[in-house]
């Protein structure tokens, strides 16, 4: 609650001129990358310089006492609506044996009695004895009388107990034909894990939040964002549903993150719906809701072994995963929306699946010409050598998550990918010398940290770690301080054709800034996720201050 009156009052109370002043501020701009003072005025940036730029008189000053100052952050992907509704419910995160969630699970069930589903999230693949997938079992023994349903932190998999499985009527009949599994015992019973699509067959019973719930929710992941410095986002999945909350919670004022929404298309959409998208590019343009993207899935992910692999995976012989969709239909689907001038995001964590969404881009090129279409690849955990240099040469984005290759959760996915495809795995640097342009964010909630400063931690501190296979975790895909930053803010930007609005602390530009507790460039790296947001500004509004 404190938190949330520091953010309500700062955003009612502060609409004067805005100055950071004795601050070492990363502009983000190569041609003048450092400067100490900021002026703000009408939500834009007004003037960046030194000590000899005049306070405007009657403006508000934030001394910022030597601290680092950056462009707010830039979430480039994550599922905003699902992470915030998960604000009330279980939060798996960090929990990590079989008895402690089992007890997170109990006494969220005593906090919370009635009759209704359990719903929650966070738990993690290496978390289980053994490693395996969690069976119903374990969910029975704390709740038997109401039906529960989990899902993983990445979202791919979800654990549902006996009830949820009955309410359902998911049984040992029941086959899954769809991309997804219901994974069964050896008596061939549901064991109680869902991979995939198939998750659904259980989902569609848990009741849907209403309207009202859904716009609370927005309203309670707001000062989540501002906490954490993230004033742009990039929504990668919705619907119709999605932007018309989104547009009502701006429309009121309310939305103090700039978003940019790329609703979700299957193989089954149509010419008509793809032109339907197309159309809200001019209703949503920005720079505070911009819907002129889609999002795209090829594949689900390594530790459930749903990730399209061109080489088996290394502790499942003869399995390789499945893609969503075959190349035919996605290169069509995938030269229509660039004609219709709808960016692209493409879910790709195998290396196939990389690889098919790179052919796809480039039989779009062939059939459209060449033209700024910034396409975009999500995640790109694991790569075949050979595809690395076509992400510069195709003008594609390498869009990935550093907090996905954090050293507490990679030990099933390492198992899985082997020995030999570490070298290419979440390869950073390796994309980044080959000319590609690098864009973080977090996933969130399909990730175990929304926080940039963790994100950054990670992707600059990648070490060698005991328990993984031979190659350790490759201090070579490791970045600069200012590769990671720059991924985070003026790529951002970039990725969501917005560079010339945001990104960067230059005049003109919209003014969204951070002031960190500690200079990323002048401690040692190790001391990186020690750092905090102090100040938080947001449209030259100070919307966050951490007391």
């Amino acid at each position: 609650m404190r938190v949330l009156l520091v953010f309500l009052l700062s955003a009612v109370v502060w609409g004067e001129d805005l100055v950071i002043r004795g601050g070492r501020v990363w502009t983000g701009d190569e041609t003048k990358p450092f400067a100490s003072t900021v002026v703000m005025r009408d939500g834009r940036i007004l003037a960046v310089g030194g000590e000899e730029i005049a306070t405007p008189p009657g403006a508000r000053v934030v001394d910022a006492k030597g601290r680092l100052v950056t462009p707010g952050f830039n979430d480039a992907h994550l599922h905003f609506l699902g992470g915030a509704l998960g604000l009330r419910e279980i939060d798996l995160t960090g929990i990590c044996t079989l008895e402690t969630i089992q007890k997170a699970v109990g006494d969220f069930v005593a906090r919370n009695p009635g009759t209704g589903w359990v719903t929650g999230r966070g738990w993690e693949y290496l978390c289980f004895p053994g490693g395996k997938l969690p069976v119903k079992e374990w969910l029975d023994a704390v709740v038997k009388d109401r039906p529960v349903f989990l899902s993983a932190y990445d979202g791919h998999t979800a654990w549902v107990n006996s009830k949820a499985l009955a309410m359902a009527g998911v049984t040992a009949a029941t086959e899954y034909k769809g991309f997804g599994e219901v994974v069964k015992n050896a008596a061939g019973e549901p064991a109680g894990a869902l991979k995939e699509g198939a998750q659904g067959l259980v989902r569609k019973f848990v009741p849907r939040p209403d309207r009202a719930r859904n716009l609370q929710a927005l309203a309670d992941g707001m000062p989540v964002l501002a906490r954490l410095g993230i004033t742009s986002m990039q929504n990668a999945s919705g619907d119709e549903e999605t932007i018309s909350l989104f547009s009502e919670f701006a429309k009121a004022g309310k939305l103090t993150v700039r978003t940019a929404i790329a609703p979700s298309v299957g193989p089954l959409t149509d010419e008509a719906t793809l032109r339907e998208w197309a159309a809200h590019k001019s209703r949503f343009p920005g720079p505070d809701l911009r819907v002129a993207a889609i999002k795209l899935m090829m594949d689900g992910v390594i530790e459930s072994h749903t990730a399209a692999m061109l080489a088996p995976y290394s502790n499942k012989p003869g399995e390789t995963g499945k893609a969503v969709w075959t190349q035919p239909k996605f290169n069509a689907t995938v030269a229509l929306a660039d004609q219709l001038g709808l960016q692209i995001f493409t879910h790709a964590i195998g290396d196939r699946a990389v690889r098919m969404a790179l052919d796809g881009y480039e039989h779009a090129r062939r059939v459209n010409g060449a033209r700024d279409s910034r396409f975009r690849i999500e995640h790109i955990e694991t790569i075949a050598s050979s595809d690395i240099p076509r992400f510069a040469a195709l003008g594609v984005l390498p869009s990935m998550e550093p907090i996905h290759a954090d050293p507490g959760t990679v030990e099933i996915w390492s198992h899985a990918i082997g020995p030999a495809r570490l070298p290419n795995s979440f390869a950073w640097r390796s994309l980044e010398k080959a000319g590609a342009r690098l864009v973080f964010s977090s996933d969130w909630p399909a990730s175990i940290s929304l926080d940039p400063i963790r994100g950054m931690h990670n992707a600059v501190n990648r070490q060698t770690t005991t328990g993984l296979p031979a190659g350790g975790w490759l201090p070579a895909q490791r970045v600069s301080v200012e590769t990671a930053l720059r991924a985070y803010t003026v790529n951002g930007a970039y990725a969501s054709f917005e560079e010339q609005q945001k990104g960067q602390i230059k005049p003109g530009m919209l003014a969204d800034m951070v002031i960190l507790s500690q200079d990323l460039f002048r401690i040692p790296p190790a001391d990186i996720h020690k750092t905090r947001v102090d100040v938080t500004v947001f449209n030259g509004r100070v919307i966050y201050t951490r007391n």
